[in-house]
């Protein structure tokens, strides 16, 4: 649903932040350059490449990305239509570059995913497909697999038709750019209807009860006095619209499995209670309180990324997405099918350049879709995906987790001897030696608070008691060992 992206603003070769994080590249033992087999499969197939027959040449697909971003897994064309809206979304036909069985499909198992480290991107294919032939590039002839889309007057999705065609993107255009051109009122007809469209998939969404963590870029800057904050980008209103679009693709996807009896599903169970209070507790320490009357969706739209406070209680969001995880099916339709966050059934099927199981959904979707046997090697590989999956999933989310810690010892590091009120957001517990995520305090009961500037989240000792104020003193802050050490006050 969301990735922290966060960049360290690096003007000394000495930077102890900078330093930090990239050492969690090492720490973590994420993956390094790609074996020369699985590099020797992406360069042969890339040469012996095949375009698909059906052809969407004049189809005029752009792509919609961050300005640097090369790796394009998505293309849009909308267009309106008598009683509604006819959307096409390409995706990147991975799959026809990745033999099932080789040098090439072992090791992207072994990934898992792209990684959005610290020090830059470690990719789930090689460049050469993943940059360049089976990348979305505007005014290149690419393979994809087209989703058709007929809408009615309010977005509803009225019929889905899934095909592999070649087509060939007219423009690389950039989430600003898209959004000063609608704002001016100068936009393409195309993007004028993304915003149409997009609109009326949000209003669809809150009305299902789902919920878009959408995170802004920061950067954390260097202050002239040693010390760090962070600096946030909001998300554009143009990114959620065109992030309706994928999610509109996954829930169809969710559709035609469950229809046909076989693929995979993203799944998540609603938060427990004790995650929604300790939630509830973060948000009123935040200055922002959630009371729950408004809907879990509604509040994080209410929430500004530029208030560093608010920015904090959306990195916490994540915690009530707990849970999801990957459930395959053949022949017996999962019963409780939902990914709560979105409200819906729904499959990851986007992004398959960046993410492993999005090649599996896709072969089968179009299988599906056009009544044909699906390949054995797709169907072969779902009892394992989820482990495949969830080992991924839990590497990138320690490296945000320690990214993040890293952070926040940065965030306090010229604020040693300093005195802060703080909030009890998860009340004592017996403590172990280092504590929990670095922070820790020695032995005895410790508890979570939260201090709202700088919006830091950290482990106390003392008797603690959730829901609770309490003073609370700084005693150090290191960025190396991620360490914050805290002592009650009062």
């Amino acid at each position: 649903m969301s990735h922290h992206h966060l960049t360290p603003s690096v003007h000394e070769q000495t930077n102890r932040l900078s330093e930090a994080l990239n050492a969690l590249r090492t720490e973590l033992e994420l993956p390094g350059p790609f074996p020369e087999d699985a590099l020797k499969d992406a360069l042969a197939a890339v040469a012996d490449h095949k375009m698909p027959e059906s052809d969407l040449t004049a189809v005029e697909f752009v792509t919609i990305d961050p300005p640097s971003s090369t790796d394009l897994d998505q293309a849009l064309f909308i267009e309106r239509t008598g009683g509604g809206y006819k959307v096409l979304y390409a995706i990147a036909d991975v799959p026809s570059f990745v033999a099932p069985g080789g040098a090439l499909d072992a090791e992207t198992r072994r990934r898992g995913q792209t990684f959005y480290a610290p020090d830059g991107r470690i990719p789930l294919h090689p460049e050469a497909i993943s940059e360049h032939a089976g990348s979305l590039l505007a005014g290149q002839l690419c393979a994809a697999f087209v989703w058709e889309f007929e809408l009615d007057a309010a977005a509803h999705v009225q019929s889905v038709l899934v095909r592999r065609a070649k087509i060939r993107s007219r423009a690389k255009l950039s989430y600003r750019n898209v959004q000063e051109d609608l704002d001016s009122g100068r936009a393409a007809p195309v993007l004028q209807l993304l915003k149409e469209v997009g609109l009326k998939r949000v209003e669809l969404e809150r009305l299902r009860g789902g919920a878009s963590l959408n995170m802004p870029d920061q950067e954390i800057q260097q202050l002239p006095d040693g010390g760090y904050h962070i600096v946030a980008a909001p998300p554009l209103p143009v990114e959620d619209w065109n992030a309706q679009i994928s999610l509109m693709t996954g829930m169809a996807a969710a559709d035609l499995m469950l229809a046909g009896k076989v693929g995979i599903l993203r799944t998540m169970p609603a938060p427990d209670e004790r995650s929604l209070l300790h939630f509830k507790r973060q948000t009123h320490a935040l200055g922002k309180p959630w009371d729950g009357e408004a809907s879990y969706g509604e509040y994080l739209r209410s929430l500004d990324p530029t208030d560093p406070r608010q920015l904090a209680i959306l990195h916490s969001a994540g915690m009530l997405f707990r849970g999801a995880g990957y459930t395959p099916f053949d022949g017996i339709v999962p019963e409780d099918a939902i990914q709560s966050a979105i409200g819906a059934a729904y499959a990851h099927t986007t992004a398959p350049l960046r993410r492993l199981i999005d090649r599996f959904v896709l072969v089968i979707c179009e299988a599906l879709s056009n009544g044909t046997a699906v390949p054995g090697w797709a169907r072969e590989a779902l009892p394992s995906l989820p482990e495949i999956m969830a080992g991924s999933d839990q590497l990138a989310a320690r490296m945000e987790r320690l990214a993040l810690d890293t952070v926040g010892a940065a965030l306090l590091i010229n604020h040693i001897g300093q005195e802060f009120d703080a909030v009890v957001i998860s009340g004592s517990k017996p403590g172990k030696p280092n504590g929990n995520g670095g922070n820790g305090n020695g032995n005895g009961p410790s508890g979570i608070i939260q201090i709202a500037d700088p919006a830091v989240t950290a482990r106390c000792p003392g008797e603690l008691e959730s829901g609770t104020t309490v003073r609370v003193r700084l005693l150090s802050s290191d960025i190396a060992t991620r360490e914050i050490k805290l002592e009650l006050v009062g």
